[in-house]
């Protein structure tokens, strides 16, 4: 469940507007595909990866294991960094939210109370957690299908006072919207390609399914079988609901850049007030507060065990190593959490701004990580080849490989170099955009040779890596047989 909707946050609910307005319905559409497709190629190696090592800080110790050690130290504190900016995103946007129903209170009122609710969750037993996050899942699974069904009905004529509108918007305004009014093919080329910026954002945190591999039961069942569910979650929560709302709101529409940063500007609201339908705001709007505390939840796991895989390593001071009596780290929570302050950021500058902030760091980052967990793999991959070992061998070897990573790695790649194209456009520069969206790769670098070099590492050789000695102790210890599910959880797990 927390594969099939565990990090879905305001980034599908909210952003998909922006994206709509930037690029038109088909290029907000193709950019949320292309992006899921790359993005599926990356939970299935991060998933086989797992299936083999569960550890805790997942694909930081493989990199160590699989690479180098120094892209561990880099790609473990760029992760931790990634959480410590997406943590405020989701709490900022909480506030703004809320604001949909009062203005009365200030938004650091909010801040502080979301911001406690997501320490109080992960102080708690991982099973509280799981639970916690399971019924988020289930909220968030059924508005968006509840939606979904809205949208056709809207679409089809079924409104009162609305005829049917079938693909009319994708007639009249446009298929594509021209970017900063460049005429011609060029202009709806490049607002296409601004929208892989909205989709990283959506999609980011995807990879977390394996985050928590070490407190999973049966990890080598559990988190290939959670990979394999991507492709369901990508499929119905995302492109087709683009595709709806690519059919029932128009990309010119005044209401989806509107500022609000609430429920007023998800493409799925603008359409029920343009059908009449009251009370649908206040329902999304309620849905999405829950889906950024959910958000804000997923980060705090993953940084967090992150961080404690790096004091592990030696890579982190050791003091991050003490956990309570659950077993939770709560000094890498504690960690952690001081950043949810940069939410506070919202009571000087306008929270929509300093939202675009923390999405377009947040969005290089997921990149960084993407392009980190495809080279990793493909390492490991061609290691099995020099080695000799059968994929057959593996607890469980992911299908589309080699080609699923390589085309993670190029593509991923091409899109972190392009992010921020638009500051290179004659009069368009835009410190911030510049910053965000390229300030990830010096960072990454920055980390991994100033490792490198202080101590002397060297890359792991493809005859040198681990990979028979972690096949001989999944042999030597096999997972209990699966248990069946029962009651309701039976019902709800065969639906989705």
């Amino acid at each position: 469940m927390i594969a099939l909707a565990g990090t879905i946050g305001t980034g599908l609910f909210l952003s998909s507007g922006r994206a709509l307005a930037a690029a038109g319905p088909v290029g907000a559409l193709l950019g949320y595909l292309f992006t899921g497709i790359l993005v599926s190629g990356v939970v299935l190696s991060i998933a086989e990866l797992s299936s083999l090592v569960p550890l805790t800080g997942s694909y930081v110790r493989h990199a160590e294991y699989f690479f180098d050690p120094a892209l561990s130290f880099a790609i473990g504190w760029n992760t931790v960094y990634s959480c410590c900016v997406s943590i405020p995103a989701e709490v900022t946007a909480a506030a703004v939210l809320i604001s949909f129903w009062t203005t009365s209170v200030s938004n650091g009122v909010w801040i502080t109370i979301m911001g406690l609710l997501i320490i109080g969750t992960n102080m708690c037993f991982i099973r509280v957690y799981g639970e916690l996050e399971f019924s988020f899942s289930m909220l968030k699974i059924m508005l968006i299908v509840g939606l979904i069904i809205m949208g056709l009905c809207i679409d089809l004529g079924g409104a009162p006072g609305q005829s049917r509108l079938g693909f009319q918007y994708w007639r009249n305004p446009g298929p594509f919207v021209q970017f900063l009014g460049i005429e011609g093919s060029l202009g709806g080329f490049l607002g296409f390609w601004t929208t892989f910026s909205n989709a990283a954002y959506a999609y980011s945190g995807i990879e977390s399914i394996a985050a928590a591999a070490a407190e999973t039961k049966s990890p080598r069942r559990n988190i290939p079988k959670a990979a394999k569910r991507i492709f369901i979650r990508v499929l119905l929560f995302y492109v087709i609901s683009i595709l709806i709302v690519t059919m029932i709101v128009p990309s010119n529409s005044p209401f989806l850049l509107n500022g609000s940063g609430n429920a007023s500007e998800s493409p799925f609201v603008i359409a029920a007030n343009l059908a009449g339908i009251k009370v649908v705001p206040h329902i999304v709007n309620a849905v999405v507060l829950t889906s950024a505390w959910s958000s804000g939840n997923s980060s705090m796991l993953g940084g967090s065990r992150t961080l404690y895989g790096l004091a592990r390593e030696g890579h982190a001071p050791k003091f991050l190593l003490r956990t309570n009596r659950y077993g939770i780290p709560y000094i890498c929570v504690s960690f952690v959490s001081v950043f949810i302050a940069l939410g506070y950021m919202t009571l000087q500058d306008s929270a929509s701004i300093v939202f675009g902030w923390f999405q377009d760091l947040v969005s290089a980052a997921a990149l960084v990580t993407w392009i980190t967990i495809c080279l990793i793999y493909l390492r490991f991959y061609y290691a099995c080849k020099r080695q000799g070992i059968s994929r057959s061998e593996l607890p469980w070897a992911a299908p589309f490989q080699p080609f699923a990573a390589w085309l993670g790695f190029l593509g991923f790649g091409l899109l972190l170099l392009t992010g921020g194209f638009s500051v290179f456009i004659h009069n368009e520069w835009d410190t911030e955009t510049f910053f965000s969206s390229y300030f990830n790769i010096p960072l990454i670098f920055l980390l991994y040779f100033g490792y490198k070099f202080t101590k002397k590492t060297k890359m792991v050789t493809l005859d040198e890596m681990p990979i028979r000695h972690y096949i001989e102790i999944a042999n030597q210890n096999p997972e209990p047989e699966e248990i069946p599910l029962k009651g309701w959880r039976k019902i709800n797990i065969l639906w989705t």
